[in-house]
């Protein structure tokens, strides 16, 4: 299954607004409709934001629009993710833009496949694992980097069971994580966001293995949930992975330097479409928190696994 492809001068998306009901796509011709669908959220997940954005930046290209106008509106779509920043920058500077952005989604597949390989290694013979949000093939241009981790050691023979929470507001886990792992035949339970502190507290859960969409000095910045998940694994000793490509890194800022998307109340307010709490309520709704460094046991890359910086 791939997130997104090239075909015909187009860029193909899964629809990912749809699942687990439906399974379609989104087709853009040009990178005003690619911003339209990392705004809206039809492609998400660090890695997958970062190749969209790249043929974003081969769309401009392929219909003469002006570059530099359109590196600025793509890196303005989403603030939190590196990996938009860092795509955009290295197709804008490339001599062949549409090459580019190909050599950086193959390079994508290639790097999440490293990062299974590297992660399997810490997950045992009938370990329990937790992974908060999606940070799999949807994430990613397939394969996915968290659950690359848990698709190698499933593909290596291991017995192991995935627990997904819902990751509210906008449920990824729920609605995708869990769906990714049924369709591969890997057993998984979902859980309210509120239960992983009881589970780990009861010897439930032997590892946790997130993604993250920027690390930078200090820590880690993942789907609003991550510090809390953090926090009870150091609390209860369970080892915590965090598993990315090095494009995720940012190795000249403070990851508390990092701007937090705040996005709409309807997220919070609503879910499937139902208003969910008293009309008028005001609303905080940041997408992303920040994990220090000190709650993570190790982040799991395409070179191998390594200490937070």
């Amino acid at each position: 299954m791939k997130t997104i492809e090239w075909i015909d001068n187009q860029l193909k998306l899964i629809d990912q607004r749809k699942i687990p009901d439906e399974l379609t796509y989104v087709y853009c011709t040009n990178y005003q409709e690619v911003i339209e669908a990392i705004d809206n959220m039809t492609v998400r997940g660090a890695p997958a934001i970062g190749v969209a954005a790249a043929f974003a930046m081969a769309l401009a290209f392929i219909n003469n629009d002006d570059l530099k106008k359109a590196a600025d509106e793509i890196k303005s779509s989403r603030p939190t993710a590196i990996n938009l920043f860092w795509a955009v920058d290295r197709v804008y500077n490339s001599d062949n833009p549409l090459e580019e952005a190909l050599n950086i989604y193959n390079e994508d597949i290639e790097t999440n496949i490293a990062i299974g390989n590297f992660g399997s290694k810490i997950i045992e013979d009938g370990d329990t694992i937790l992974t908060h949000c999606n940070a799999g093939a949807l994430a990613c241009v397939e394969y996915g980097t968290a659950l690359g981790v848990i698709r190698s050691a499933f593909n290596e023979g291991k017995d192991i069971n995935v627990i997904c929470d819902e990751t509210r507001p906008r449920g990824q886990g729920a609605r995708l994580s869990v769906w990714e792992l049924q369709e591969e035949g890997i057993p998984v339970k979902l859980i309210p966001d509120v239960a992983s502190g009881y589970l780990m507290s009861i010897d439930k859960i032997d590892k946790i293995v997130i993604g993250a969409d920027r690390i930078a000095k200090g820590g880690v910045v993942n789907k609003i949930g991550s510090l809390l998940v953090a926090l009870s694994a150091k609390y209860f000793d369970i080892p915590f992975y965090v598993a990315a490509p090095l494009s995720t890194f940012d190795m000249n800022n403070s990851v508390f330097d990092t701007e937090i998307e705040e996005r709409s109340a309807d997220e919070v307010t609503h879910y499937g479409g139902c208003r969910i709490c008293p009309e008028n309520t005001e609303v905080i709704n940041p997408a992303f928190d920040i994990v220090p460094k000190e709650l993570i046991t190790g982040i799991i890359t395409e070179d191998g696994i390594i200490d937070p910086i």
